[in-house]
C-alpha cells in the first residue's frame, strides 16, 4: 500500500487529517512554503479580529473573518507548541497585535508567533507552557459575530472542581472560615429571622453553593447604555457574595474569570463538587429603558410563568451559540440524563430558596414580579440540586445600570442574596450524604 494522506474538509475548511501510515505524518513539519494550493485560493481573506481569554480551566484563541477559515493545526513536540497554517490570510494589523496580547499568567500560551504568507498559508505558532489537549472547531456567524475559528487548550487531565475547592480551603492562610458548620449559618440567619433549631442540624456536615456568575469572554450578556458589560457586573457581584457567604459555607464559582464557560459545563461543576444549592448571577434588559426591578426564576417543568419568562429562558439559553461550544464534544448522556430524570423535587425546593432570596433582594431594590417565576432555564436543570437565577437588576435601565456598576450597590445585592440563602438553609438544612 502506497503511503497516502487524505484530508478531510468540512465547509469551515480543513479540519482535521486522517493518516494511513505513521511514517505519513512527516509531511506535516515541512514548512509551510512546500504546501500548494489550488490557483482559485490565490485570493487571499482578511482576519477580522484575533483574541485571547485564558483562564485556569482552558486558554481559548479565537480568530474572526468575513468567511470560513481554513487551517491546518499540527501538534509538535520538544518544545511543545501548535502549528496553525491558515489559507488565504495575509499578515494584518489584527493578526500582529496577537503576540502581544499573551498575559504572563497564561497557563498554557508561553508566546505567539506570527510567520509571514508563503505559499498560500500564514502560519502562526503558539509555544506552549506545557502539554495540552486542543480542540479546534468553527462557530457560524450569530449576533455581531461572523465566522469564529477557535482553538481551545485544555490540560491533558481536566481540573478537578471539587479538588480545586478543597486546595484553596487547604492553602487558605486563616483556618477559621473552613471550619464554620451548617449549624453557624444557621444561627447568623436566625438572628434576622428566628426559627425553631433543628435537632438534627447540629451534626449537619457544611453547605456547599455553587455560584454562576452568567455570560463570559465571548459572550458579554446584555450591554447597558453606558457601555456596561452584564458579564462583567455579574462576576463583581458574584465574586462579593462568595465573600459574604464564605465565612458560613463551602462555596464555588463556575468561572473565576473573564472567560466562557457552555451551560453543561455549568451544571457539570456543581455537580462534581456535590454542591446544595446552585445560584445564576444575572442582569436583565428590555427594549424599553422604563423596565426595572430583579427578579428570581426556578425551573419549569412545562413552559413558564409569562411570556417574558420563556422570551428570557429563550435568550439565555441561546448563550452557547455566542459564548462558543464544540457542539461535537458535548456529552450525550448528561444532556438525556437532565432531561430525562424527573425534577420535581428539584423544583419544590427551588422555589423553597428563590422565595428566601427574592425577599432578601426586595429589602435593596424593587421587585421587577413579586413571585419566584419559572421558565426552561438550561442552567437550572441539574435534577439533584436546587436551582435559581437571579436577575439583580435592568442593566439596560440607565439608573438600575448605574446601581450595577456602583461598588457599594454591588455589595448590597451580594448580602442581600445571601441573607436570603442563609434563612433557606437555616429552615431546610441538608441531609448528610450517603
Amino acid at each position: 500500500m502506497s503511503e497516502r494522506v487524505t484530508r478531510r474538509r468540512t465547509a469551515a475548511g480543513l479540519t482535521g487529517i486522517s493518516i494511513e501510515r505513521r511514517r505519513a505524518f512527516r509531511w506535516l513539519l515541512l514548512p509551510a512554503a512546500n504546501f500548494a494550493l489550488p490557483a482559485a485560493w490565490a485570493d487571499a481573506s482578511r482576519i477580522a479580529s484575533a483574541r485571547l481569554w485564558p483562564a485556569e480551566d482552558y486558554t481559548r484563541v479565537i480568530f474572526e473573518a468575513a468567511t470560513p477559515i481554513e487551517h491546518q493545526l499540527v501538534v509538535l513536540r520538544n518544545p511543545d507548541r501548535l502549528v496553525l497554517d491558515l489559507a488565504r490570510i495575509d499578515r494584518s494589523r489584527e493578526l500582529d497585535e496577537l503576540p502581544a496580547r499573551v498575559q504572563a499568567s497564561d497557563p498554557y500560551i508561553g508566546a505567539i508567533r506570527i510567520g509571514q504568507a508563503t505559499g498560500g498559508f500564514l502560519r502562526v505558532v503558539l509555544d506552549l507552557k506545557t502539554d495540552v489537549r486542543p480542540q479546534v472547531f468553527a462557530l457560524k456567524p450569530v449576533a455581531e459575530f461572523g465566522h469564529r475559528l477557535v482553538i481551545d487548550l485544555y490540560p491533558l487531565i481536566a481540573i478537578d472542581p471539587l479538588m480545586a475547592l478543597l486546595e484553596r480551603e487547604r492553602s487558605a492562610s486563616e483556618p477559621a472560615p473552613a471550619a464554620r458548620t451548617v449549624p453557624q449559618a444557621q444561627a447568623s440567619a436566625s438572628r434576622r429571622d428566628p426559627q425553631p433549631a433543628s435537632p438534627r442540624a447540629q451534626s449537619l456536615r457544611r453547605v456547599t453553593v455553587a455560584i454562576d456568575p452568567g455570560h463570559g469572554g465571548e459572550d458579554p450578556g446584555a450591554v447597558g447604555r453606558r457601555g456596561t458589560y452584564e458579564k462583567n457586573v455579574v462576576l463583581a457581584i458574584s465574586h462579593r457574595l462568595k465573600r459574604a457567604l464564605d465565612s458560613d459555607m463551602r462555596v464555588m464559582l463556575t468561572r473565576n474569570d473573564d472567560f466562557y464557560v457552555p451551560l453543561a459545563e455549568r451544571v457539570r461543576k456543581a455537580r462534581r463538587v456535590q454542591a446544595d444549592l446552585f445560584v445564576s448571577i444575572h442582569a436583565d434588559a428590555f427594549r424599553e429603558p422604563s423596565a426595572r426591578g430583579s427578579s428570581v426564576f426556578a425551573l419549569s417543568e412545562h413552559g413558564a410563568t409569562s411570556a417574558a419568562a420563556r422570551w428570557l429562558a429563550q435568550r439565555e439559553n441561546a448563550a452557547d451559540l455566542i459564548g462558543g461550544v464544540n457542539l461535537d464534544s458535548k456529552d450525550p448522556v448528561l444532556a438525556r440524563t437532565l432531561l430525562d430524570l424527573s425534577q420535581t423535587a428539584q423544583i419544590t425546593d427551588s422555589l423553597k430558596v428563590g422565595r428566601q432570596v427574592l425577599d432578601g433582594i426586595a429589602t435593596h431594590n424593587t421587585l421587577h414580579k413579586p413571585a419566584v417565576e419559572q421558565a426552561g432555564f438550561a442552567v437550572l436543570k441539574a435534577p439533584d440540586i436546587p436551582s435559581i437565577l437571579v436577575e439583580t437588576a435592568f442593566i439596560s435601565n440607565p439608573d438600575e445600570e448605574l446601581k450595577l456598576r456602583s461598588p457599594r450597590h454591588q455589595q448590597q445585592f451580594a448580602d442581600s442574596i445571601a441573607d436570603g440563602i442563609r434563612r433557606y438553609f437555616a429552615k431546610s438544612p441538608p441531609l448528610a450524604r450517603a
